[in-house]
């Protein structure tokens, strides 16, 4: 690192702070109601501060060497906070331009009249900020990455609630598409309610998936068999008349599998398993 890059930068700290405020706050993209200004000043005053500092102590701008762990730190950290609290990649991405701009901008009101200097240090300056750059959109996609995850997980667990329809009897609507990790969530809780509830039938409703292939259809006959090694039989409703036409050309086995037309129809099935009679009364509620 030149001597002339880093006293400039050391000198004209507050001036690069306040040029990359005033940018950020102009910006009509400016998040606020995600971040206050206050929070924004701290963030961009914490990074300044350890680019700036690292630049006078660096020997080269190589961002794979260990002194510059400190920076990477902070805007890693910056990047997954924003990610996390919803800022677009062009807003996240902004912050780190707005301040090269701000460098540049003070460089150029510094050594202006060196005009070869001028362009040496700018360039090493583009360079730098430029790897920064992508530092800060690999950290980001990462952070966002964590949350969609998390997310598919949290809808996971919403779209497959068991629900308890009658003693002895569970049923668990499944709806969209049936894959090996949702699978896998579909069985562990139809398989702890069973155990908690004592159920010995368990429906699995199927009207809400789009379309059943022989991975789903596998996926199906793999909870229908861990339901049963669990001591309960299991009902497979909301067998469409294109989905029974689906697995008949497949050539799925589901012989030795119940299944039905509707949910109903399973229901009415399950009662019947269990000696179960339901009547329609003829004693009127009374009107209040």
């Amino acid at each position: 690192m030149s001597t002339t890059l880093y006293k400039v930068l050391q000198k004209k700290k507050k001036n690069i702070l306040e040029y990359w405020m005033s940018l950020q706050l102009s910006d009509d993209g400016l998040r606020e109601d995600l971040i206050t200004n206050e929070d924004l000043r701290v963030q961009s005053e914490e990074l300044v501060n350890a680019l700036i500092a690292n630049l006078s102590e660096a020997s080269s701008l190589d961002l794979q060497a260990e002194s510059w762990d400190p920076v990477i730190e902070i805007l890693g950290g910056i990047s997954i906070t924003r990610a996390r609290q919803g800022f677009s990649p062009r807003e996240t991405g902004n912050f780190i331009f707005t301040l090269k701009e701000s460098i540049l901008q003070v460089l150029n009101e510094e050594i202006k009249g060196q005009p070869e200097v001028l362009f040496e240090e700018s360039r090493k300056i583009n360079r730098l900020m430029d790897n920064l750059s992508v530092i800060t959109f690999e950290t980001f996609i990462k952070g966002r990455e964590e949350v969609i995850l998390r997310q598919t997980d949290e809808i996971s667990e919403i779209s497959t609630p068991v629900i308890r329809v009658w003693d002895g009897i569970l049923a668990l609507p499944i709806i969209g598409t049936l894959d090996s990790s949702r699978t896998q969530v579909v069985m562990e809780s139809l398989l702890q309610e069973i155990v908690e509830t004592g159920s010995g039938i368990a429906i699995l409703d199927i009207s809400g998936v789009p379309a059943v292939d022989s991975l789903v259809a596998q996926h199906l006959i793999k909870t229908v068999s861990a339901t049963r090694l669990m001591g309960a039989e299991c009902i497979i409703s909301g067998i469409r008349p294109e989905i029974a036409q689906t697995v008949v050309h497949l050539g799925i086995d589901l012989s030795n599998i119940i299944t039905k037309a509707s949910l109903a129809s399973a229901l009415a099935y399950a009662f019947r398993t269990l000696r179960l009679e339901v009547r329609k009364s003829n004693i009127v509620a009374p009107k209040n």
